[in-house]
């Protein structure tokens, strides 16, 4: 591939819902283009953009994936990312480095909730946007419908910009708007057609729409549309270029990914009315000093990148993924990471399609391309010049909303299968890996139950490493209600010294379960000697890790040694160590214990409309709501709800929302457990332990 100057290149995003055809779409611009000599199907898992082997079993898409498309002296890079709700996280590095977002919506599913998320992230980003009605060939496929959604949804924006011509079985070809112009057939096939005259009246009233969008879109064009001057085609192609960079233009295009039908003509589209990077600004800050940098997309001004997707192969290496933001990079460029603060060494500089990498020697500003072997780089970092260092905003991942308990299959394997696990990291930054030091579980967490299984799978297919995934135990607490005094007595002969110690110990609940254990010294006249009174202590510390009613760690417990009794002889630091224990088995049994729960502060995001299936949902949890308000369109619902009622939320709450729901949560509090709750607890820990016994 040739290269390419910045006005010269366009970045676009495939986004939308799951299974509405973005792979594919992606496959038939390749095609067309003359880039792949057939056009692969996702269900045979030839799709160029599908190279993993989950994707390639699952028919789905897993990660994002660039596909570079050379069309009439223009660079198209298309980064084709998955729908899959679980995958969401590749959206949000995808969409820091493009200009447009091809949002694809079915010809017969319409308006979902994919399409929904992609333009809510599009806009967040501040990304232009465009609708690409796919499947247009399909039975019942009616493009007017969808538009009538689109616009409902958002509003006068949107535009019709290739109508189709036909439907169904019948779709034939398009027709541009804006310049008139009708054609039908694809590849060496396609040809220029007389405009249907039975679609006059629609092409009219497109075209009106398209105008008056246009003309919005400059003050000048506004005052001559109003004043009733006619705009040329010159102006409104200004108007347009300048509406779809600002927002306010959001055209709509009919294709057929599977036939052809359309794809030629969205490739005209995409090099000719699509913004490229050039003179786009990038914000920063000097690392060094702090001060705010604002980079131009040019090659006239010193080199940056950002990096926004990693690949970790086992057999390649790492592979970083960059958009070069500013200036131009060649394989022998001095590359300076700001974000780590250290100088990178480059094994090579490709260019990717899919999983292959064709080498390159310069990439322009506004181009994407890729690095390998860089040492310190992960995603959301800055590669720049040493002397003119700048540091961009990493990418805001979305926060992981299930965690399950990851462990080695196979005994002696766990540093196969963490260190693996590091690895995926790198390559998805949205799965968290923790230690929970109470329950010694590690935890990995994601966006679903889909995106785990896939980190497990990949752990084994790449790495070899077999892991298994369960539910996490929940760390529970126990603690006493009542006050209690008790003694603790310790006393065995064994010939030669013995061992005695005897405590008496009253026990109350300290009232905060905040706080875990609190000792007082009350003991007068000596009866337990003072070099004793630390081995009591110790003692008790050592077994309030472990609570008298299913084994859970012991909490809000004042323990006051008020009394005992020793030998000259017999007694030691052991014996007193031992009647502690003692007294603290025996008198927290009689001290009315209980056990407690980890309460989680949840705050839930829905349209109106779910409200009911919500706060219902969330009374079958145990859960109290604690307020409702309404922030940014939906309606945040703030509730309490035990932590072990909450482990499948993420995927009942898609369930009950169609995914138009989100939630965050935290840890709030201990609490009381209920009675019948907390006796399966008890019952199920007493079975543990009677198995391990």
């Amino acid at each position: 591939m040739a290269d390419f100057t910045t006005e010269n290149i366009r970045n676009i995003a495939l986004i939308g819902h799951g299974s509405e055809g973005k792979t594919t779409l992606t496959e038939a611009l390749l095609y067309a283009a003359g880039h792949v000599d057939r056009q692969g199907k996702v269900e045979d898992g030839a799709a160029t953009t599908d190279f993993d082997p989950e994707e390639v079993k699952r028919h789905i898409s897993i990660s994002a994936a660039v596909a570079p498309v050379e069309w009439k002296g223009t660079k198209i890079n298309v980064i084709d990312v998955p729908g899959y709700f679980d995958f969401i996280g590749e959206m949000a590095g995808a969409l820091r480095v493009v200009k447009t977002a091809g949002i694809v919506v079915g010809s017969v599913s319409g308006l979902t909730v994919g399409a929904e998320k992609g333009w809510a992230n599009s806009v967040k980003n501040n990304v232009a946007r465009m609708f690409i009605v796919n499947r247009m060939d399909a039975e019942n496929a009616n493009f007017s419908k969808v538009v009538d959604q689109l616009r409902d949804k958002f509003g006068t924006s949107v535009v019709p910009m290739l109508l189709p011509i036909g439907s169904g079985n019948t779709f034939k070809g398009v027709v541009n708007v804006l310049e008139n112009k009708a054609f039908e057939g694809t590849g060496k096939g396609l040809k220029e057609v007389p405009v249907p005259a039975d679609m006059a009246d629609e092409i009219a009233t497109a075209m009106e729409e398209i105008t008056e969008a246009a003309a919005g879109a400059d003050d000048e064009l506004m005052m001559k549309y109003l004043e009733g001057e006619e705009l040329t085609h010159e102006e409104i192609l200004f108007g347009f270029r300048e509406g779809m960079q600002s927002g306010a233009i959001v055209p709509v295009v009919a294709v057929s990914a599977t036939t052809g039908i359309g794809i030629a003509k969205l490739l005209d589209m995409i090099s000719v009315y699509l913004p490229s990077p050039k003179g786009g600004k990038m914000e920063g800050v000097n690392p060094k000093t702090g001060d705010k940098v604002t980079r131009i997309c040019d090659n006239g001004e010193p080199f940056s990148a950002f990096v926004y997707k990693t690949i970790a192969d086992p057999f390649v290496g790492k592979l970083s993924l960059f958009k070069v933001c500013s200036g131009s990079i060649t394989p022998a460029t001095a590359l300076y990471n700001s974000t780590a603060e250290k100088a990178e060494k480059a094994g090579g500089l490709f260019m990717m399609r899919g999983k292959k990498q064709q080498n390159v020697n310069v990439l322009n500003a506004g181009d994407l391309g890729a690095l390998s072997k860089l040492q310190f780089t992960n995603s959301g970092d800055t590669l720049c010049d040493a002397a003119n260092p700048v540091k961009y905003a990493p990418i805001d991942f979305p926060a992981a909303c299930i965690s399950k308990a990851i462990s080695a299959a196979k005994q002696g394997e766990e540093d196969k299968v963490f260190s693996g696990l590091a690895r995926l990291q790198e390559e998805d930054p949205s799965i968290k890996v923790e230690k929970n030091t109470e329950t010694t579980e590690t935890l990995v967490s994601g966006q679903g139950e889909l995106h785990l299984d896939v980190i497990r799978n990949k752990l084994a297919s790449k790495f070899g490493a077999q892991a298994n995934l369960n539910d996490p135990k929940i760390p529970y607490r126990e603690t006493i209600r009542k006050k209690v005094s008790c003694q603790g007595r310790h006393k065995k002969q064994s010939g030669g010294h013995g061992q005695f110690g005897d405590v008496w110990i009253e026990f109350s609940p300290i009232g905060d379960t905040n706080i875990d254990f609190e000792f007082e010294d009350a003991v007068v006249g000596g009866a337990v000697p003072r070099n004793f009174i630390p081995s009591v202590e110790k003692g008790l510390r050592e077994n309030i890790r472990k609570g008298v009613l299913a084994g859970y760690p012991m909490v809000g417990l004042h323990a006051k040694l008020y009394d005992g009794s020793y030998h000259a002889v017999d007694s030691s630091e052991m014996a007193f160590k031992t009647a502690a224990r003692i007294a603290y088995k025996k008198g927290c049994m009689e001290a009315s214990p209980v056990l407690l729960e980890p309460i989680m502060h949840v705050e839930v995001f829905v349209p109106d409309e779910y409200m009911g299936d919500i706060m219902g949902d969330m009374n079958k949890r145990r859960g109290r709501i604690m307020g409702m308000d309404p922030i940014d369109g939906l309606q945040r619902v703030t509730a309490e709800a035990p932590m072990g009622e909450m482990f499948k939320y993420a995927t009942d709450l898609r369930s009950m929302t169609q995914a138009r729901g989100s939630f965050t949560m935290s840890f709030e509090r201990y609490e009381e457990m209920p009675a019948d709750a907390a006796k399966k607890i008890i019952e199920n820990a007493q079975k543990d332990e009677d198995e391990e016994e």
